[in-house]
């Protein structure tokens, strides 16, 4: 007979209130809520107890990071070391290579990633079996608003903000880009991760005024076949910034580990 995972949720924002009343409700056989971990008093809105980083540890033997790739850095590797299971919303923390080297190498818990806002990325970490990918190319176009950020240029900004059409406002490499948008392109370090190369995937981030749908188009080639992905979701109304499909897919990694049969892996 299996065991009951005891679940610790670090984050009660967008996709950990979704994750967490999902658990409360018995909705993920095989998985329980335990805990809450966040850095504000949660009172009743919080199905469980509220508990500390460290009580969590203790109790919990899966540890779902809900809450923004600062968590990853600080927490990722006690998690791991503490013999407790790490389940990462925050990929783009992995853009980090020394904490991505570090984070898979710790132990004895181990570390899973969500796919998150986009699909293929399973099929993208079998072909690269087969030989590197030439090409790699991520497009993620969302509203104007939830692009800005405080590094931009009031020049950027004014662009961005009176604009009728898309703007590119970055290109660079999944290593670069991530770091500049912390909250919005989780989705280029999750690529990164499937392809095994930072520098190998090009990034695009484009606002649109009319992106009604946040939109992400992955591309990728070698010698063995070509590949194209194209997903275009709702942004969550509590948080524009991420779509409204994450909390979904964080349920579906959770119900994996839990060993929900009629999986696909």
């Amino acid at each position: 007979m299996s065991t009951v995972r005891k679940v610790g949720i670090v984050g009660w924002g967008a996709i950990g209130r979704v994750v967490g009343t999902a658990l409360a409700e018995g909705r993920v056989g095989g998985a329980e809520l335990v805990c809450v971990v966040d850095n504000r008093p949660l009172g009743e809105a919080a199905p469980a107890r509220q508990a500390t980083f460290e009580e969590a540890l203790e109790v919990c033997d899966l540890i779902v990071e809900a809450a923004g790739q600062g968590v990853v850095r600080e927490w990722g590797e006690r998690v791991l070391e503490s013999g407790t299971d790490l389940l990462v919303a925050s990929t783009g923390a992995l853009t980090d290579e020394e904490l991505a080297k570090r984070l898979l190498a710790a132990g004895p818990g181990r570390v899973y990633f969500t796919g998150g806002a986009v699909g293929g990325l399973d099929l993208l970490q079998a072909a690269r079996s087969l030989g590197p990918l030439d090409e790699v190319r991520l497009t993620t176009t969302k509203l104007p608003a939830t692009l800005e950020q405080p590094w931009m240029d009031e020049e950027l900004l004014a662009r961005m903000r009176s604009a009728t059409g898309p703007v590119v406002v970055m290109s660079g490499t999944a290593r670069e880009v991530p770091v500049k948008f912390p909250k919005s392109t989780n989705v280029a370090a999750s690529v990164a991760l499937a392809v095994g190369d930072l520098d190998a995937v090009r990034v695009q981030v484009v606002a649109d005024p009319a992106a009604h749908r946040t939109r992400h188009v992955i591309e990728a080639s070698g010698a063995h076949g070509a590949y194209r992905f194209e997903v275009a979701h709702l942004p969550d109304p509590g948080n524009p910034a991420t779509s409204q499909v994450v909390p979904y897919a964080v349920l579906r990694s959770l119900a994996a580990l839990a060993g929900r049969t009629g999986q696909i892996l």
